[in-house]
């Protein structure tokens, strides 16, 4: 089986045909997310069946690159190319607007993480997967370290600190393309494999990976300096950081337990498929966080 990457569609195995006429089919009813991930990955103009599943076989194929290589250049390429994603050029030196969205909208992001990162957890038989959900649960919502902080709480916090009270962040429904997003991930997590929805989730940390510049990204997720100095509130410097000092180690981990367990279980094809969903998914909840921004601006 494999999957359409447009709506993770399950389709027989057998070579990329199948795919290539699907994607032709719904583009062909001018459904958005095929139109869209067509143009965006492999021809803005309409190609016959036989050149698409050439291309198909092009764009998944991992020739001598391992799973977690070919995850980290896809998510290079849609997030920090030569144009890197506008969230990401506006959190360079981000505005307070920037930031709000920032919080308003990622609150709900985190609780639908960790919602998935149960789902993972409760659906594999996989000790060292059970440990690493563990582990991201602690770090999101809390741990009994009086020392830590909670990555959630440290979100709060920065929210306040730009002058929003908790009661109010706390009480602002997602805008459209976050919650479309959200239910989404929580389709992946629910109804995949769960080394796919690992795929989906984590993946996604690659955001603020500062070793990406070295993989061949153009920015960093955020300008480092802005982490020292007044620009923004030490609040604020206190969440950007927490991802920034992540342990490299446990950013890559995750893409290391995807990768063998894919190829153990004979579903890189769909890890791959649900992977380049997520993609889209977040790229439209980043610009939601945008959005939610323009509302503090003026």
């Amino acid at each position: 089986m494999v999957r359409c990457p447009a709506c993770l569609l399950p389709l027989p195995k057998r070579g990329f045909q199948p795919l290539a006429e699907h994607l032709i089919a719904r583009a062909g009813e001018s459904d958005p997310d095929h139109v869209r991930w067509l143009n965006q990955n492999l021809s803005r103009s309409r190609i016959a069946s036989e050149e698409l599943v050439r291309r198909l076989e092009q764009y998944f194929d991992l020739g001598e690159r391992s799973l977690g290589d070919w995850i980290t250049r896809r998510f290079i390429a849609k997030f920090f190319g030569e144009v890197p994603h506008p969230f990401v050029l506006a959190l360079q030196h981000p505005s307070r607007g920037t930031l709000l969205g920032y919080v308003l909208e990622h609150q709900h992001f985190l609780r639908q993480w960790v919602r998935s990162c149960a789902y993972i957890m409760a659906r594999t038989d996989e000790p060292e997967v059970v440990r690493y959900e563990l582990e991201n649960l602690l770090v999101e919502f809390g741990t009994k370290d009086p020392a830590a902080t909670a990555h959630y709480e440290l979100l709060l916090r920065m929210g306040e600190s730009l002058g929003v009270s908790r009661a109010e962040i706390l009480a602002t429904p997602p805008l459209p393309a976050t919650r479309r997003a959200i239910a989404e991930w929580n389709r992946i997590a629910t109804e995949t494999d769960w080394v796919e929805a690992m795929a989906a989730l984590h993946a996604l940390e690659l955001i603020a990976h500062r070793d990406l510049v070295r993989e061949g990204a153009t920015v960093h997720y955020f300008d480092p300096s802005i982490l020292e100095g007044d620009t923004i509130t030490p609040a604020s410097r206190a969440f950007l950081r927490e991802g920034y000092e992540a342990d490299l180690e446990h950013a890559s981990e995750a893409l290391g337990l995807i990768e063998r367990f894919a190829r153990a279980s004979g579903r890189e094809e769909e890890v791959q498929a649900t992977f380049l969903r997520s993609l889209d998914l977040f790229d439209d909840y980043l610009i939601a966080r945008l959005e939610r921004g323009e509302q503090f601006e003026a």
